[in-house]
């Protein structure tokens, strides 16, 4: 077997491992799991998550998750809650901790400091058995026979089966809250994600010129207002109503099939019933529209008056496509 064919085969291999040892965990999920969502999701405090090496990463990722879920979480790095960070548990926070072993020594001396506190512990652990398994309140078993790395030493199926379980922690929390689409947005303004779920029809054509003539409007009139407003079309509206757009390829046939443009207006060039989109739709339903007709502009209404144009280009910048 050739170098190539080895990379490969441990590829596949390791994916194979690893999706097995998740597919493994659904027969984990019992009532335990269900009375520890409960609990957080009764709880007036926050969700502290530990762990130490690895399980310090799978931690903080999981804190990420929760907290963009709209389940406030603090992450506190096992080795550090024993000099000092204990403080950032407060009364009515529960803790969860992370380890596979669930025997290493920082874990054994800060369970029982936890205990002594007061609050909840739950346990994310491979080994039901160990010091943490047998001292928590709940225990999320996140059972896995081996670990794909060939010496069964660096965490790996172990690592993902951890994320795996605090996914499930946060999700089926999301779904307790009603958690909806706007509420994440107020939790990602920013960057793409963000803006597919805030961004409306209205943010664009705001910023954009709003092109328009009447529907006696010459030709020399149409391209002025075409070439000034820059968008490659322009609205023929009637008492602010639209009634038609005329775009750079309305134009070049017209120049195509008629030898004079003499004595031609803007309502014998335009394209009658345009697509048009409500000015408060979010602009994801505008990009929705655009793709469906195989269209590159979208004329923008309000209440039946017209309100400017959405070209693609304009959802290109703003990162929606």
């Amino acid at each position: 077997m050739n170098t190539q064919d080895t990379i490969i085969s441990f590829a596949k291999k390791t994916i194979s491992e690893e999706a097995q040892a998740i597919s493994n965990l659904e027969s984990l999920i019992d009532n335990e799991f269900s009375e520890a969502v409960q609990n957080i999701h009764n709880s007036q405090g926050r969700v502290i998550i530990t762990g130490i090496g690895k399980s310090a990463i799978i931690a903080s990722k999981i804190v990420a998750t929760m907290n963009s879920t709209g389940t406030p979480a603090v992450f506190m790095h096992a080795a550090d809650a024993i000099h000092g960070d204990l403080g950032n548990i407060l009364k009515d926070d529960i803790v969860i901790c992370i380890s596979k072993s669930g025997n290493t020594p920082e874990i054994k001396v800060l369970v029982p400091l936890i205990q002594n506190f007061g609050n909840k512990l739950i346990a994310i652990t491979s080994n039901k058995q160990s010091f943490l398994g047998e001292h928590a309140d709940y225990v999320l078993h996140a059972y896995v026979e081996k670990e794909a790395c060939p010496n069964n030493l660096a965490p790996t199926t172990s690592t993902t089966a951890q994320l795996v379980m605090g996914d499930a922690l946060a999700v089926c929390l999301l779904n307790l809250k009603g958690f909806s689409s706007k509420d994440f947005a107020k939790y990602h303004p920013g960057g793409t994600l963000g803006k597919k779920l805030y961004l409306r029809v209205s943010d664009i054509t705001a910023g954009n010129e709003k092109p328009q003539v009447s529907h006696d409007a010459n030709v020399n009139s149409i391209i002025v207002e075409m070439t000034e407003k820059r968008l490659g079309a322009t609205a023929v509206t009637d008492n602010g109503k639209i009634i038609g757009i005329i775009t750079d390829g309305d134009l070049r046939r017209m120049l195509t099939n008629n030898s004079s443009f003499e004595g031609l207006t803007a309502s014998q060039i335009m394209s009658p019933s345009p697509k048009c989109i409500n000015d408060d739709a979010m602009a994801i339903d505008a990009l929705e529209q655009l793709e469906e007709f195989g269209i590159s502009h979208l004329l923008s209404e309000k209440d039946g008056t017209y309100r400017g144009i959405v070209h693609i280009h304009d959802l290109m910048r703003e990162g929606i496509l």
